[in-house]
């Protein structure tokens, strides 16, 4: 499940101002899974801060 590589298609993430690539919440979906970075476009509700999971 983890390190399957998935193809970037358009929509998936952007740059941004300072240059960094960030996966949107289609991205996110499409993995099928949360890795706990506390990604900026998380749709499975985690929160970095409190390592925990909100609704």
């Amino acid at each position: 499940m983890y390190n399957k590589r998935i193809p970037l298609e358009e929509g998936d993430c952007y740059l941004n101002e300072q240059g960094y690539k960030v996966f949107t919440e289609q991205f996110h979906i499409k993995r099928g899974y949360c890795c706990k970075s506390g990604c900026k476009h998380c749709p499975y509700g985690y929160d970095k801060k409190t390592d925990s999971f909100n609704s």
